[in-house]
């Protein structure tokens, strides 16, 4: 499930104004349902300003949508030279001129991967195609002409390496020197892991204030900062990190608990047997000491201090297929521009991989993630491992829990600055959505449920309008998108004479 975040809101100073902001401005009561979707409908985003709203489904529409009317529908008739199989992801760039919307392309003997297509808003003419693998790297905005795309490259079995791409909207060659690509990062994964839903944060955005009081910046360091979510310490495990990276005969198992246990495959004893899958593991882990790009730290040091910074965000892993780390990499101001190797160009083997700035493990099945409006705060859905469990075979994941935690990471502090929210129930292995049929709106500030939001069956996605707060809307497997206002706007509306249906962008046109 995609988790919806409002902007945060300071705690009032009376216990009236906290049950204003607690219950009467919280967008709970159902004003419309919305039926023209004819299959699942998996995501809802909003535009910068607030006008206008996209829908993804399986039906292969994206629906474009303004006030209470439907303005205009990209049908599957558009995309079906491309054999798209549905839509799964929609963006609004920065400027509300040009919508991203990411597919699921059906190829050679039905093998899918992605496609990312960008859609004027003026007349919704196709401007762009862009090839994605695997297809839920959903692609996302890197400024209001540009977008990141992946690629995927397996070099063994269980090994493969990620390519992210910086693409030109206009797919329109201005000159044979400038080209509209680019490689951003390449980075290997390993144990069957790949990287998904990337995300970019942009920092120049943050105006809300700390939620965790006397928080402190994080060191500035060369090697990635670990952060782990079992028992054990931030210290102890970055302090792991680093031992690890720095002797290639020190193999760790990582258990749920945090634990490390330790092995020495190069002692001059007896040496435990490995399977295949093991050896290409150890392997993969040295070829990727030996080759991993060394941070520029002049860059970097220059960049801690630039509050316009922006952070590449996704999910990925390290011990099994299933992603339960979010990997953060800073990117720098020479990687926003389109000068460097043409398109289909291929890395050769002499050359480096990057190296994560931030690697998060939750220790779980990641389901979802979303960022606050101004960027500050990262919202990770997963279903946690059993504690205490070891992963021995990367295709044979730990069960996961019924029940859907929500994380709250502080991306100016990279820490978690809540308890863990727990309230979703689920009921099978893999699905991604909320199963309990509910949407939920929680308050930050005293780690509550304040509302549950109904549907028919599985919940996908959630979206709060960027200009008011009290509007929000949730998208179903039921094939409905529901729009959700506070009790004091109905109020509001329903004190003005002749005034017969809700517009759902009535405040913001006020």
């Amino acid at each position: 499930m995609t988790p919806g975040a409002s902007q945060a809101i300071s705690a009032a100073v009376s216990w009236l104004g906290e049950f204003q902001r607690l219950y009467d401005t919280i967008p709970c009561v159902e004003v419309e349902t919305l039926k023209e979707h004819r299959d699942q409908v998996l995501h809802v985003s909003f535009s910068h300003n607030g006008y206008l709203f996209g829908s993804c489904s399986k039906d292969c529409f994206v629906k474009v949508w303004s006030n209470d009317l439907e303005i205009s529908v990209l049908h599957s008739a558009n995309m079906r030279p491309y054999n798209w199989s549905y839509t799964q992801f929609s963006q609004f760039n920065a400027e509300d001129t040009l919508l991203l919307v990411s597919g699921v392309y059906i190829g050679p003997h039905s093998s899918s991967s992605g496609e990312i297509a960008v859609f004027s808003l003026d007349d919704f003419t196709l401007l762009s195609r862009v090839r994605n693998k695997p297809y839920d790297v959903f692609g996302c905005w890197l400024n209001e002409t540009h977008l990141i795309s992946g690629n995927l490259h397996w070099i063994g079995n269980m090994t493969s390496c990620s390519v992210l791409w910086l693409n030109k909207a206009y797919q329109d060659i201005e000159s044979e020197n400038i080209n509209v690509v680019k490689r951003l990062f390449q980075l290997q994964n390993l144990n069957a892991s790949t990287i998904r839903t990337v995300m970019v944060a942009d920092c120049s955005r943050h105006d809300t204030p700390d939620l965790l009081l006397g928080s402190e910046e994080q060191p500035s360091d060369s090697s990635p900062q670990v952060f782990d979510l079992g028992s054990d310490s931030e210290d102890e495990v970055c302090t792991r990190a680093k031992h690890r990276s720095e002797g290639p005969g020190e193999v760790m198992v990582s258990s749920q608990d945090g634990e490390q246990r330790d092995g020495n495959v190069f002692s001059d004893g007896e040496q435990p047997l490995m399977d295949e899958k093991q050896i290409e593991a150890r392997v993969a882990e040295l070829f990727l000491q030996a080759k991993t790009k060394p941070a520029d730290m002049s860059l970097l040091s220059e960049q801690q201090t630039n509050p316009d910074k922006k952070y590449l965000i996704f999910t990925t892993g390290s011990l099994t297929y299933t992603p339960h780390q979010i990997g953060i990499k800073q990117i720098l101001p020479q990687h926003m521009t389109t000068s460097g190797p043409v398109l289909g160009e291929e890395r050769s083997s002499n050359e480096f991989f990057d190296a994560l700035d931030y690697t998060i493990d939750v220790h779980g099945h990641i389901i979802g993630m979303g960022l606050s409006p101004d960027h500050r705060y990262l919202y990770v859905n997963s279903r946690a491992w059993p504690k205490g469990c070891i992963i021995s075979d990367p295709m044979n994941p730990p069960p996961i829990a019924e029940e859907i935690d929500i994380h709250v990471f502080d991306l100016k502090t990279m820490r978690e600055v809540t308890q863990t929210l727990r309230a979703h129930t689920a009921y099978t292995p893999n699905d991604d959505g909320a199963e309990d049929r509910h949407g939920y709106i929680w308050d930050r500030h005293y780690n509550i449920c304040l509302a549950k939001l109904q549907h028919d069956d599985v919940v996908n996605s959630v979206a709060f309008s960027p200009v008011d707060q009290e509007m929000l809307i949730t998208a179903s497997d039921d094939c409905t998108l529901k729009v959700w206002r506070s009790p004091r706007v109905l109020r509001i509306v329903s004190s003005k004479p002749n005034r017969k249906k809700l517009s759902f962008f009535w405040l913001s046109k006020k």
